[in-house]
């Protein structure tokens, strides 16, 4: 399976379960709480919110990495999709741009720390991670 085949199904297997727009529907509700400092709406939305992410890789997506031949296991960062593995290499996609000066409170982060991505801004971080993954095949420009 080449990079452009496997990004093609991680996309529309997300598309699969919602479109974008209920995608980027949820990272602004979320952020809003973020913004709000509400943490009883962050309680409320963060679980699911990841959890949504975690199952279309963790298990949609299944089929997908093990014809690319990639493990999939669960994140080690808090906002984490998943841990990505094959041959040596690991990456792992994340839900949001973290300030490295703050990255060790990113559980309890506030919209001073991180900034969580849209749908589109997801897959290209996405791709971003897989790319390494794919290194010695030509690929279609993205």
């Amino acid at each position: 399976m080449t990079l452009d085949e496997t990004l093609a199904h991680l996309r529309a297997a997300h598309l699969m379960v919602r479109d974008a727009q209920e995608w980027d529907g949820l990272t602004t509700a979320l952020g809003s709480a973020y913004e709000a400092r509400d943490e009883d709406l962050i309680e409320q939305l963060r679980p699911p919110y990841l959890q949504s992410w975690r199952t279309v890789t963790g298990n949609v997506l299944r089929d997908t990495f093990d014809a690319a031949g990639i493990s999939v296991a669960d994140p080690d960062h808090p906002w984490g999709i998943a841990t990505l593995t094959a041959n040596g290499f690991s990456a792992e996609p994340l839900l949001c741009l973290v300030d490295e000066a703050d990255a060790h409170a990113t559980e309890t982060a506030g919209p001073d720390t991180i900034r969580l991505l849209t749908f589109s801004e997801a897959m290209n971080h996405y791709a971003d991670c897989l790319a390494p993954f794919f290194d010695n095949q030509v690929q279609h420009p993205r």
